[in-house]
């Protein structure tokens, strides 16, 4: 399975966290690491993205289909980004589209094998494998791209 973790572009302050938008800053980062995914995207991909307004406009830049799940929200826990995500069983690619601190939390979970306060910048992506290896399912980190580098 090929699971890739892309964590919402900048957005505004907000007193509703729901309904923050992304800045113009955070709409450029978005439609730059689009347009990386898409010229990489593994096959078969699943899209699923959190309800968040700014979730759903950087997912909205990929100009895939995708769902919303509204258990990866902002305030999702890492077990319900591993059921929304199927991870390691499912066939094919899940992109998560979501928030900290759950897919950092996830990312040191899958690598380190406990939860940890990693932190994925906004914007960025993370993608990871699994394979099994003389009986052993081991995680693969395959890439870390902050946004920064594709400007």
């Amino acid at each position: 399975m090929e699971l890739l973790l892309w964590r919402h572009a900048e957005a505004e302050d907000g007193d509703d966290d729901m309904k923050r938008r992304l800045t113009a800053r955070g709409e450029k980062q978005a439609r730059s690491m689009a347009a990386w995914i898409f010229a990489h995207q593994p096959k078969d991909l699943r899209i699923i993205a959190s309800p968040s307004v700014r979730t759903q406009q950087t997912v909205e830049a990929l100009k895939l289909p995708f769902e919303t799940i509204r258990k990866i929200g902002p305030e999702a826990c890492v077990s319900e980004l591993i059921a929304a995500s199927g991870w390691p069983s499912t066939k094919g690619s899940v992109l998560i589209v979501g928030h900290q601190p759950s897919l950092g939390r996830m990312a040191s979970l899958l690598l380190a094998g406990h939860e940890s306060a990693w932190s994925i910048k906004k914007g960025a992506l993370w993608w990871l494998s699994n394979r099994v290896r003389r009986g052993e399912t081991q995680t693969v980190l395959r890439a870390v791209i902050p946004v920064e580098m594709l400007d």
